[in-house]
């Protein structure tokens, strides 16, 4: 069988062999056979042990060769330097997966990385499911199978939750057992040396089990097939995650802005965006989501109604409300008609619907069970203060009625402590989130809604690029052959003009005549630029003038460039300048960049160019490949779009004009993966066009 058809073996295996099963209480190999009993697991189950007879009333087999040939999963828990042996002896019995909770490889240095590589080989080679090393093991609760040696095993539900961190598995575990939680599936992936995040989602993604995927990761090894899976996962099952590890760690290494800005954890935002994965900020916003999705339907639009007995809580939340991207619903007129019909005349009848301090259970059914109906309201927040006539209990059996009868998702927030902590107690029990604050509810509700546009969206399209590969490979290849890391601004406007990226019109001038006959020709004022591939920071250098208005000008610019660079970096070869265009006036400067991420590819980057970048840091990724809706997406993302889109009557740029280079940028990336990172800034675009006005390119060595 191959390796997808084999993971199915470590979640429902017919016959489950412990390798290092222990007698003694409280060894990972006693703990494991007693939780695979304790979960009631009804297949054959063996310890194997050289030395012991029997293990909580299970024959033990001596040795792996007397294990039964076509055994569906092993788990490993003897020490490091017996693994590779009993792997080859699982090998001949045709074990089709394995669970090595053993630890000592890779994590540990350079010998154990060894023997890890030497497991991987042997499942390749044998298209074995291995989960491990280093792990806690998995729980498939549908299965009855814990093959782990966690403390606890939770009830049955609709969640799957993977985990790098065999310690936030158990943090999680402990949660879930204190709030009645229900699992599907709990895998800790430990060094993820075979089944990884994608493989995960792969499987789950068809598990009938499963509705809500959860997953803690710390890092993703094959980021394409991650985006892959991810991106057909989430079109059908909610994917929520926390990554650890948010710092830029290679940025001090970068040469460009880009680079300097564009880190890790941009990456895998731009990921996670790019394939519809929820990022969770914290662990507790990771408990709400999970809580939130498994068992509330998804709002089906922004429209949210308030239901309080209290006029500051509400309030209060519908001002969260408008802070995110829900709105007060407003109730039609047949909805207030019906509410005045049994709500007291000092009742407030628009949303917040305020019950006043005074309500009891049955005024809140009777106002949940019509404003459910209105065709505006797309989901509910129910707010409870314990207000002396407050009938607590009763008002949780209300509620819990009327979601019932409804695919609305209700909420609910009881607020203060000691007094509503049997109703939420209760509320939690029905399958509805309640929580004592409302922010994080509205968060919750506003995540599934947006989740929910998600489902919505068609597939993205790629537009075609038309561009001239050939003629860039050339201009890249030469500087390799030179040993250059870098295509600087005069050679690299060749592979501008190859993409057919709009470009100031430029000349290269080897003298001052050939720098006044090109500023001549293209028509002043002009830009000189100094021309040197060992130059990239041209400023640094004092190797730019601008706004050069005639002849002498020129000239003066020329000898001064020159000879400046020539004194301040006498190792560099000095071509000449470059003679541009000036740009017209009004053009606003954007940057438009890309730096190529080891696991994901290409990442874009786009925001205010100049000095800007810099200072403002008002900037938006993606990963490429762009199709134009992200060109569009990536654009309105900055804070600083509106003075793109022209404040106090300025015309807009030209917005197409911005997406058509973030086009072509993606393109040039994913054509040429020797390009570490690229760098169009400025880019100059005003209500007519856009023009790439200074470009650097950096190779791989």
């Amino acid at each position: 069988m191959s390796l997808k058809e084999n993971i199915h073996a470590l979640f429902a295996p017919k016959t489950v062999a412990v390798i290092g099963a222990s007698t003694a209480p409280g060894k990972v190999g006693y703990t494991v056979v007693a939780n695979m009993l304790e979960a009631g697991y009804s297949g054959t189950l063996i310890p194997v042990n050289p030395k012991a007879d029997e293990i909580l009333g299970l024959p033990v087999t001596k040795n792996i060769k007397d294990l039964p040939e076509g055994l569906d999963l092993a788990v490993i828990v003897v020490p490091v330097a017996a693994v590779l042996p009993a792997m080859d002896a699982l090998i001949e019995r045709k074990v089709r997966a394995v669970i090595i909770i053993t630890a000592g490889f890779k994590e540990v240095g350079k010998e154990g990385y060894a023997l890890e590589q030497r497991l991987i080989e042997l499942c390749t080679e044998h298209e074995i499911a291995m989960v491990g090393p280093n792990c806690l093991g998995l729980i498939s609760t549908q299965d009855h199978n814990n093959a782990s040696f966690a403390a606890g095993y939770p009830a049955e539900g609709s969640i799957a939750f993977f985990s790098q961190s065999g310690a936030l598995c158990t943090a999680i575990l402990d949660w879930a057992l204190g709030e009645n939680i229900g699992f599907s599936k709990f895998v800790s992936l430990g060094n993820k040396a075979v089944i990884n995040e994608a493989n995960m989602l792969e499987y789950l993604r068809t598990d009938p089990n499963t509705s809500v995927i959860l997953g803690y990761i710390e890092n993703v090894e094959h980021g394409a097939d991650f985006i892959e899976q991810a991106a057909k996962v989430t079109r059908e099952k909610p994917v929520i995650m926390i990554k650890s590890g948010t710092t830029a760690a290679g940025a001090k290494a970068a040469s460009s802005h880009t680079g300097a800005i564009a880190g890790s954890d941009q990456a895998y935002s731009a990921a996670f965006r790019k394939t519809g994965v929820i990022r969770a900020a914290d662990m507790a916003t990771l408990f709400d989501l999970a809580q939130a999705f498994s068992t509330q339907p998804l709002p089906e639009g922004p429209g949210l109604c308030i239901v309080t007995n209290s006029g500051g809580p509400g309030i209060l939340a519908a001002d969260a409300t408008e802070k995110s991207s829900l709105n007060m619903a407003r109730l039609s007129n047949s909805t207030i008609d019906r509410l005045k019909e049994f709500l007291p005349p000092y009742a407030s009848l628009y949303n917040p619907v305020d019950l006043i301090g005074d309500a009891p259970a049955e005024r809140y059914r009777k106002t949940l069970e019509v404003v459910v109906e209105d065709p505006q309201v797309h989901s509910i927040l129910v707010l409870l203060t314990p207000t002396a006539s407050a009938e607590i209990m009763e008002t949780a059996e209300a509620i819990i009625d009327v979601a019932k009868t409804t695919k609305k998702p209700i909420f609910v927030n009881y607020m203060g402590g000691m007094r509503t902590r049997p109703g939420q107690k209760r509320l939690t029990e029905a399958g509805i989130p309640c929580s004592i604050y409302p922010e994080p509810l509205i968060a919750s509700i506003e995540t599934m809604y947006n989740y929910y546009l998600w489902r919505q969206t068609p597939a993205q399209e790629y537009p075609a690029i038309k561009r001239n590969r050939q003629k860039a490979r050339l201009v890249i290849n030469e500087a390799r052959s030179k040993g250059a890391t870098e295509v600087v601004e005069f050679q690299a406007q060749e592979v501008l003009r190859a993409y057919n990226l709009p470009t100031p019109n430029t000349a290269l001038a080897r003298s001052s005549d050939e720098a006044v006959a090109a500023a001549e020709k293209i028509g002043y004022p002009v830009v000189l630029k100094i021309a040197s591939p060992q130059i990239s920071h041209k400023s640094d250098v004092g190797g730019v003038k601008v706004n050069l208005i005639d002849a002498e000008a020129v000239k003066n610019a020329f000898f001064d460039i020159t000879a400046r660079a020539q004194r301040m970096r006498p190792e560099a070869y000095i071509a000449g300048c470059l003679v541009q265009e000036m740009a017209p006036k009004g053009c606003k400067e954007i940057i438009i960049g890309f730096k190529r991420d080891d696991q994901f590819g290409p990442l874009l980057m786009f925001g205010l160019g100049g000095i800007y970048v810099e200072i403002l840091k008002d900037i938006a990724f993606r990963l490429a490949p762009l199709g134009r809706d992200d060109a569009k997406g990536i654009i309105r993302e900055i804070k600083s779009y509106m003075l793109l889109k022209g404040v106090r009557g300025e015309q807009p740029v030209n917005f197409q004009a911005i997406e058509d280079i973030l086009l072509t940028m993606s393109e040039l990336a994913l054509d040429f993966p020797e390009i570490l990172e690229a760098e169009f800034n400025p880019v100059l675009v005003n209500s007519e066009k856009a023009v790439v006005a200074d470009v650097r390119i950096t190779l791989s060595a």
